[in-house]
């Protein structure tokens, strides 16, 4: 694979999607890579259904922790298989909205599944793919979710309290910890042209050594 992976991570109101399109846009007008764009859960047909049911409940039926878990790695193993390894391989960088850190995080940390079983479902899901850089974007649980309340509707997860959000956040910040060479934490409390800036000098030294 010559591709880079990114993805970023964080909790809810961080503004990950934001900083991944401006990420994507930057790396194709400066630097003239060709980049794909994509977002967990979903990112195939397959993964936008599986995400319509994870963020909305559409089937009525209240799932189980588990259920949860395996339904997010389906919609990463299709998203894999279909979309990021071909574009790996033809030499495109792919920038991801979410990634495994996600399930570590909001299951493991979140929900208290075990750490190392979670390892494991990701690797199976994702055949061993680590990315190259992940960017946690990190911000209270309260001010992200204060940010989050401004949006017209509310998904599953941003309904959970906010004990639930503090001890996710925690597991991003544990992961990154275990991880230095691969997470960069980055203050998302700033406005979002300064995270910006931090993200964009995070990736050029990382990859283009400046």
């Amino acid at each position: 694979m010559t591709g880079k992976l990114i993805t970023l991570e964080g909790p809810e109101g961080g503004g990950k999607s934001t900083q991944a399109t401006a990420l994507a846009e930057r790396l194709r007008r400066e630097r003239r890579v060709e980049v794909l764009l994509t977002r967990e859960p979903g990112g195939t047909p397959t993964g936008e259904i599986i995400r319509n049911l994870l963020q909305h409940n559409l089937s009525g039926e209240t799932l189980t922790g588990a259920a949860e878990v395996l339904l997010f790695c389906a919609s990463r193993a299709q998203l894999c298989a279909n979309i990021i390894r071909p574009a790996l391989e033809r030499g495109e960088w792919v920038i991801l909205d979410r990634f495994t850190d996600s399930t570590l995080a909001y299951q493991g940390y979140g929900r208290g599944f075990d750490i190392d079983a979670l390892r494991r479902i990701n690797a199976f899901a994702t055949n061993g793919l680590v990315p190259d850089l992940t960017l946690l974007i990190d911000i209270p649980a309260a001010v992200g979710l204060a940010r989050a309340s401004a949006r017209a509707t509310k998904d599953t997860i941003e309904r959970e309290p906010l004990a639930f959000h503090e001890r996710l956040r925690d597991g991003y910040l544990a992961v990154a910890a275990s991880e230095p060479c691969r997470i960069a934490v980055i203050d998302g409390t700033n406005p979002a042209e300064t995270v910006s800036a931090e993200i964009w000098k995070t990736v050029s030294q990382r990859f283009f050594n400046n």
